[in-house]
């Protein structure tokens, strides 16, 4: 009888740390040092905290004008955005067009009778469904006007550009991806109403699982935390991070994202049913080195599923969980970005009295594995089927109103790849 999938990964899982193991024979003096550094880091988010609040907010004039000039923002606050791994960017979109975007979004999903259809779809694989707290109230819609229409603004243009060019390319000359060009990456809304007490999302990372440990393309991305000096480690290192490979699973993003993030349709903040963070760029060296521990089992990540998010748990985690922070109250109009290696979840409760509704919209800059995606995502766009990254409910292949390819602008029509398809 032929091994079932668990217990091919448990294998491979053993295997993989016997001989990451094997490579680091400094591992008990370097989980040492990293876990003082990462004490250090909670210790200045709660003293941020005290004192107002550790997330960077950026106004996005100041952001178009330092894009354009290159003048307009301090050093010192682009180096904080680099080790908090976390911004809040104010006044991107304006408020009657946000407001707009939301009322066409409640129309949208109540006049293609969502809900309905959403009973009829129940029980497609979950992306979530071992995180403690399930999955938020997040809608499988990716084509309605108002998302693309912020997708191809020439504001999340610049604000991507900008959040770009943080990234440091150790060979200028041979850049990991082109930050100045983005492609477009199609995700989900969030239509959380006020007194929902049961549609949080544990802290967690995505991007990838068990694959930091027993897939070698992450081993590029790591190589100073596992085989050289962790203390060197950089975050913000392009190097390796859109060559990694991820196992294959229906909401498992298939591009690189610089950043994750989403646009706030409303007001929104502590309280409110909505993110929180551990605004530590660097804590994903201590969590790889965790789970190289004594006290973890040989065939154990600390908790870490294939195909799954990547759990942070308080039973192997609690050392970063003590920074974990929510974002500060946002605006409707205002951005917020997370890097992609950020521990991140949702609020268990929304106590507030507003609906906490969101785009979600991150960061994919040009590259060969994004423009491998788009390949895939244009047929989708087109038919009005689901994301390829997503469980195919494709609930709007039959909606009203839905924007089509005679909506794109130019620029829109270039995240998408058209000018370079065949």
């Amino acid at each position: 009888m032929s091994d079932s999938y668990d217990e091919r990964i448990a294998r491979d899982i053993a295997q993989a740390k016997a001989k990451l193991r094997g490579r680091i024979p400094d591992f008990a003096q370097r989980f040492v040092d990293e876990t003082a550094r990462l004490g250090d880091e909670v210790a200045a988010v709660k003293d941020e905290m005290a004192a107002g609040h550790a997330i960077v907010e950026v106004d996005y004039r100041d952001i178009a004008r330092d894009d354009a000039n290159g003048d307009a923002i301090a050093v010192a606050v682009k180096t904080q955005i680099r080790r908090r791994g976390a911004v809040v960017v104010r006044n991107v979109f304006a408020g009657p067009q946000v407001r707009e975007w939301n009322d066409e979004l409640t129309r949208y999903v109540l006049d293609n009778d969502y809900f309905a259809k959403q009973k009829e779809k129940a029980g497609l694989d979950n992306y979530f469904g071992e995180l403690a707290s399930g999955k938020p109230q997040i809608f499988g819609l990716y084509w309605s006007k108002p998302q693309m229409q912020a997708r191809q603004s020439e504001q999340l243009a610049v604000t991507r550009r900008w959040l770009n060019g943080l990234w440091r390319h150790p060979d200028p000359a041979r850049p990991e991806f082109d930050g100045g060009r983005e492609c477009l990456y199609a995700d989900r809304i969030r239509q959380r109403e006020p007194g929902d007490a049961s549609l949080g999302l544990s802290p967690h990372v995505d991007g990838g699982s068990v694959e930091r440990w027993i897939e070698p393309s992450f081993h590029t991305v790591y190589k100073d935390v596992f085989f050289g000096d962790p203390a060197e480690y950089d975050p913000f290192n392009a190097t390796g991070r859109a060559g990694t490979k991820e196992i294959p699973s229906p909401a498992v993003c298939r591009m690189f994202r610089t950043y994750q993030g989403w646009t706030a349709l409303t007001a929104q903040g502590p309280g409110d049913g909505t993110l929180n963070v551990v605004p530590i760029a660097r804590a994903m060296a201590w969590i790889l080195l965790r789970a190289l521990a004594d006290d973890v089992a040989p065939d154990d990540l600390c908790g870490a599923r294939p195909k799954r998010a990547l759990g942070v748990l308080p039973d192997f985690h609690d050392l970063p969980l003590q920074a974990y922070v929510p974002i500060p109250k946002v605006n409707p109009g205002d951005t917020v970005w997370w890097h992609p290696d950020v521990i991140h979840g949702v609020e268990d409760k929304h106590t507030g009295d507003g609906y906490s509704n969101v785009v979600y919209i991150g960061a994919a800059p040009d590259c060969a594995k994004n423009r491998e995606f788009l390949d895939l995502l244009r047929p989708a766009f087109e038919a009005g089927r689901s994301s390829p990254d997503f469980a195919a409910e494709d609930y709007e292949v039959d909606f009203v109103g839905r924007f089509t390819p005679a909506d794109l602008t130019p620029l829109g029509r270039a995240q998408l790849g058209y000018d370079r398809a065949a």
